[in-house]
């Protein structure tokens, strides 16, 4: 019995070394010191000292002396990993490690330092930025009938062009030396958001030049004799620009374009000179039916050599003046009955000089990572903000609607069931508007969050879909009738668009958030790759000796800490909070801790087939996405006083997130190949059960009521949400009808109690209880006003269009 204390407790001091992360080669020393001290202060008998010593002193050695534990121990891993390890294409590289990391790496690793979190600044719209929206984006909004742009004009008038080009729409992201705008993410994304609550079609419009195309590119990218001469005339839409990739046979896959750049010589403006002879046919281009500047994405070859190297250059993006012999667009795709311009594009046998490249020669066959590059930044912006606009504008309506329609006698949102629906769209909001912010932050912060520019895509535009189901089915035949008051329809016909591009979703969830991920946010996977395919094979067994054993320690460290956490429910868990949101702050740290160890133990067991196993890594990738959007939804709550009204929506949203993370983590386990690693992690993790639940119903209805009142709350959640000043549109009939609903709320109970005491014939007809009400003394004459003025416009905003 003696014997096996003696082994408890050295393993639990192994186990403390390991729970803070003491260095593996330090730790030995320790714990050598620690049993010669025991033996000295007669804890380890000495039958145990003399077993614990030949037992220790091999292992010591072959760990501190690497030359040794090279041969001996990283030799053979090196052999097994070699037969897992998934092959990984130069453009999966290139895609992998596009951008940078930002705070989804901490997460990843299991260590997020939340005072580093709350110590990242806020984005604020600056003076100019502020003025933009107050008068530019006003009136674009005061200027656009979206129901006359997507069912009589199918395009955006003519009036509203010439607004968006003098006014430098197009130019938002341009530095202000080229003649741009020269705002930032956060600005842009806010604009994004004002004109989305309108229009989708203008904001898609907006979006477009702003965000992965000619601009981007050539700011990243090009020559500065190029963004000379091309920004400025994109600034002032002089040149309209589109970005062609997609293919017929190149979609999600887009590496495998067939539209060739071969390299010879030509005629360009009169000369000969060394270029391109392009073919291409593309598709689903933004803009290309009206573009006057085409950024293509080509594959190069060079067949006769006239540059220096391999015949076989690469992708490589090109700028295409529409206006060239061989050049066919206009044509027009329609998406979902949206009116913005969207084609196809083609080109036969197009030359155009090396000049036109961008940024030069030496930019071709680079044209993967810099799309790659860019669009680490940019989906983390524009469909975002489109996203959040739905969200604000389901948010706003709906809540109004939910107060001012009445169903047996009482407004619809006090039924539970619409109560529910309704916390739903508040809380999702909620989600959206705090990853929008924190996000954008992080560009404007000099990030390019490849990683966290994905969840917010995915995310977003998934919540958004949900937001608006619900929305509809509130709204319930008010939704579905078309019309130039419904402001839902063609929201609701429109997500899917976002859904499919810039990665589609599906694309998005199951290969880039956890693949992504993987390699850029985690310690060491990237450089223990690097290291097996180095060339020369004894460097990079040296290489991968030293970095294999801080994987070890790492890994020990967070299942150390997960089995800790597990057994004490994270009590221990240190975090910069205090009262009723400190436990969330210690859950999501165990989680995070959960998540590197899953990680590593499916990197071990799993090996190169997680790679293929897409369900698999799509559920990891659930896991960090909802740690990440949880923290946003922390430091959006603390930045803006953690008001009491935020309360509700902040405790909704995280348990949200946690409940998921729970369900993500237990669906991986319970598919996980391994039986064995499915019981101890679950165990480790989980040790008393799963115990996340999702949120209350008393919560749901404290979300519903804030929603279905009007104040500063529901201003800041719905910002930049555009309410039309035209009486006569959907928006505003419901914004005053819901202002009139809160104003005569007091006069109508004051009548419902009447009613009650016997006071007014519940029979009598409306009209009838009002004069009776006035009559006896319950209300005065200026609430029969306001009651009367209630009912008119009550029975304005229910009804819907009818088209002749």
């Amino acid at each position: 019995m003696f014997f096996v204390m003696e082994i408890l407790f050295f393993v639990a001091t192994f186990w403390v070394l390991l729970f803070y992360r003491i260095r593996l080669r330090l730790s030995c020393f320790i714990l050598v010191a620690l049993g010669i001290l025991y033996w000295f202060l007669g804890i380890f008998s000495p039958t145990f000292s003399i077993i614990l010593a030949c037992l220790a002193f091999p292992l010591i050695t072959l760990i501190n002396i690497p030359w040794l534990r090279a041969q001996l121990i990283s030799r053979f891993i090196l052999k097994k990993i070699k037969k897992n390890i998934p092959t990984i294409s130069k453009t999966e590289q290139e895609a992998i490690a596009s951008g940078s990391t930002w705070w989804e790496r901490d997460l990843f690793c299991g260590r997020p330092e939340w005072d580093k979190l709350h110590t990242f600044g806020q984005p604020v719209l600056l003076t100019d930025g502020r003025t933009f929206i107050a008068n530019q984006v006003s009136q674009l909004c005061s200027m656009l009938d979206d129901w006359k742009i997507t069912h009589d004009q199918i395009d955006l008038p003519a009036d509203v062009w010439n607004f968006l080009k003098n006014e430098k729409f197009f130019g938002m992201t341009i530095p202000k030396r080229y003649g741009g705008l020269g705002f930032s993410a956060y600005t842009h994304s806010c604009v994004i958001t004002m004109i989305a609550t309108r229009s989708y079609t203008a904001a898609v419009s907006v979006m477009v030049p702003n965000s992965l195309g000619p601009a981007e590119l050539l700011q990243h990218f090009g020559t500065e004799e190029q963004r000379e001469y091309y920004l400025p005339r994109l600034a002032i839409g002089e040149d309209i620009p589109c970005f062609a990739l997609t293919s017929p046979t190149a979609g999600s896959d887009a590496t495998s374009i067939t539209d060739t750049g071969i390299i010879c010589k030509g005629i360009y403006e009169g000369k000969e000179c060394i270029g391109l002879k392009l073919n291409w046919n593309k598709r689903y281009i933004t803009l290309a039916p009206v573009a006057t500047l085409a950024g293509i994405a080509v594959h190069v070859y060079d067949p006769d050599l006239l540059l220096a190297g391999s015949t076989d250059i690469g992708i490589t993006l090109v700028l295409v003046p529409t206006d060239l012999p061989g050049i066919e667009h206009g044509k027009r795709h329609i998406a979902l009955h949206q009116a913005f311009m969207n084609g196809p594009i083609q080109g036969k046998d197009v030359f155009i000089p090396l000049e036109n490249v961008i940024g030069g020669e030496p930019m071709l066959g680079k044209g993967w990572h810099m799309m790659t590059d860019s669009l680490a930044v940019g989906r983390g912006i524009s469909l975002p903000a489109i996203s959040t606009a739905a969200a604000k504008l389901c948010y706003r309506m709906t809540g109004a609607y939910a107060r001012i329609r009445e169903q047996f006698g009482h407004p619809i949102g006090d039924f539970e069931g619409i109560s529910t629906s309704l916390a739903r769209i508040g809380a999702a909001t909620y989600i959206c508007e705090a990853a929008r912010v924190f996000t954008t932050g992080a560009i404007d912060s000099g990030a390019k969050p490849s990683t966290a520019s994905a969840i917010t895509k995915y995310h977003l535009t998934e919540l958004s879909r949900k937001i608006v189901n619900d929305a509809m089915d509130i709204h319930g035949g008010r939704g579905i009738m078309l019309g130039e008051h419904n402001y839902l329809a063609n929201i609701y016909t429109a997500i899917p668009i976002g859904i499919t591009v810039e990665g589609a979703n599906i694309l998005t969830r199951n290969l880039i958030i956890f693949g992504q991920g993987a390699f850029r946010c985690h310690p060491y996977l990237a450089k223990e790759l690097e290291a097996i395919a180095s060339p020369d094979q004894k460097r990079g067994l040296l290489k991968l000796d030293r970095i294999l054993f801080k994987h070890i320690g790492y890994a020990m460290c967070n299942f150390s800490r997960a089995v800790i956490y597990g057994l004490t429910g994270g009590k221990r868990i240190s975090v910069p909070a205090d009262g009723e949101f400190k436990e969330y702050y210690r859950q999501l740290s165990r989680m995070s801790i959960a998540l590197a160890l899953i990680v590593d133990v499916a990197l071990i067991s799993i090996g190169g087939e997680l790679k293929r196993k897409e369900n698999l890594s799509a559920r990891l990738g659930d896991v960090l996405s909802y740690l990440y959007l949880a923290s946003a939804v922390l430091k959006y709550f603390r930045d803006n006083g953690q008001s009491s009204e935020d309360v509700p929506f902040a405790h909704y949203s995280l348990k949200w997130c946690l409940f998921n993370i729970q369900t993500s983590i237990i669906g991986f386990l319970d598919n996980m190949p391994s039986r064995r690693w499915r019981w101890v992690l679950k165990k480790a993790i989980f040790t008393w059960g799963t115990h996340y639940k999702m949120p209350s119903d008393d919560l749901a209805r404290k979300i519903a009521t804030t929603m279905m009142k009007p104040g500063n709350h529901r201003d800041r959640i719905t910002a930049f949400c555009y309410v039309s000043q035209n009486e006569k549109e959907g928006t505003a009939i419901m914004e005053k009808t819901f202002i009139a609903a809160i104003e005569s709320e007091n006069a109508q109970l004051k009548i419902k109690q009447a009613i009650k005491q016997s006071k007014i014939n519940s029979e009598l007809s409306f009209d009838e209880r009002v004069k009776t009400a006035y009559d006896i003394g319950v209300i005065t004459s200026e609430e029969v006003n306001q009651i009367n003025e209630f009912h008119r416009l009550q029975n304005e905003a229910i009804q819907v269009d009818v088209l002749t």
